[in-house]
């Protein structure tokens, strides 16, 4: 059973061609609709607030938060582009930034080592997680809440409900504290993760065959892509980042506490959601994610500094949510055919003329 569907629903240039200039503007408009509320969000704050929102200081500040939460989206965006959902990027941060930290301070590890045991027992989960899905056939959703309950009650187990304190070294706090070009570098981790991944979808085959899956697994499949395959590749790129992210949570809070980390997960599932509408509406997609937790940190950082009270932040995030989740269905229920094949496009093409995979055949071909 399938969690989500992927399908794309940008204009080609072959749409666009016969259009008029304002037909153009709102055929494009759902494409680059959130990068550009995002923007009138800053101007908007920045007139209101000239004194505190257009400044350095709220601007590293809104970066050190969000850098986390941006790294979970982009880890849960991959089993996205599959149609699977990866509950486990809010679940696993809280165990991997308290192991992070318990390594070194209760069992005196080296800080490297720590780091690549976590990001280890990352990968591990992600392929716990894809072996679940694929093989023991368990709902994406059902399987992913299961295993991340159990790193819960396994940290919960670790810290005995307390904090975890000592002395880390300063070469492992610098992974988060270090500043480039006057920004915290999680902002650095985040663009070049970024990157990576937007290379890999949009310029690789395996982000093709992502997209197929998540648009039928079985169309792919009978058109010869190993979908078992990279959906548990998928799952596992999920872990290691969240993995990663948990290491630089650690870093940023020098403790660690069970309390901390599900926190993440909703702003997580919301970035990577409202990325899936827009730069490629319909589909997750890696720079829809960015500004999808991009317009969450802004749109709660200027409601804050309005006077906005403790609770704005999961109230503001559990509506975008639904609201996000109703414009990808509703956009979902515009492409859906039943007769349209699934589009695979190459490197570079964009209108969708080459590439497709060719519809499953129906009982009563299958039966001649």
């Amino acid at each position: 059973m399938q969690s989500l569907k992927s399908n794309a629903l940008e204009p080609t240039r072959r749409e666009l061609a016969g259009l008029s200039p304002f037909s153009r503007f709102v055929r494009l408009l759902p494409v680059f609709g959130l990068p550009i509320l995002t923007l009138a969000l800053i101007v908007l704050f920045s007139l209101i607030l000239p004194d505190t929102f257009p400044t350095l200081l709220n601007v590293r500040s809104i970066v050190g938060d969000k850098s986390i939460i941006a790294i979970l989206a982009l880890a849960a965006m991959i089993p996205m582009a599959t149609g699977r959902i990866d509950l486990t990027v809010g679940y696993g941060i809280v165990l991997w930034h308290i192991l992070a930290i318990s390594l070194q301070t209760s069992y005196g590890i080296d800080w490297r080592v720590a780091v690549v045991i976590v990001l280890a027992l990352g990968a591990l989960l992600g392929l716990l997680n894809g072996l679940l899905v694929e093989v023991a056939q368990i709902d994406s959703f059902i399987a992913t809440l299961g295993t991340g309950t159990v790193l819960y009650a396994i940290a919960m187990w670790h810290t005995g409900g307390r904090q975890v304190i000592g002395t880390l070294p300063d070469a492992f706090t610098s992974i988060f504290t270090t500043s480039l070009f006057g920004l915290p570098i999680a902002a650095t981790y985040v663009v070049v993760i970024a990157v990576v991944l937007w290379i890999a979808s949009d310029y690789l085959p395996m982000g093709r065959y992502l997209y197929a899956i998540g648009a039928n697994s079985r169309a792919a499949a009978l058109n010869g892509i190993p979908a078992r395959r990279y959906v548990i590749l998928a799952f596992v790129s999920s872990g290691v980042l969240t993995a990663f992210a948990g290491i630089v949570l650690a870093a940023k809070l020098r403790i660690g506490q069970a309390s901390v980390g599900l926190d993440y997960l909703l702003p997580a599932l919301v970035g990577a959601f409202l990325g899936s509408t827009t730069i490629k509406p319909g589909r997750v997609n890696v720079w829809g994610t960015v500004f999808g937790v991009s317009i969450l940190a802004v749109g709660i950082a200027g409601i804050q500094q309005l006077g906005g009270d403790f609770y704005v932040e999961p109230l503001f995030n559990g509506a975008t949510l639904l609201v996000a989740i109703g414009i990808a269905g509703y956009t979902q229920r515009r492409r859906r055919s039943p007769r349209k094949p699934i589009q695979v496009t190459a490197p570079g093409e964009t209108d969708g003329s080459a590439g497709a995979l060719p519809p499953a055949p129906s009982r009563t071909e299958r039966s001649e």
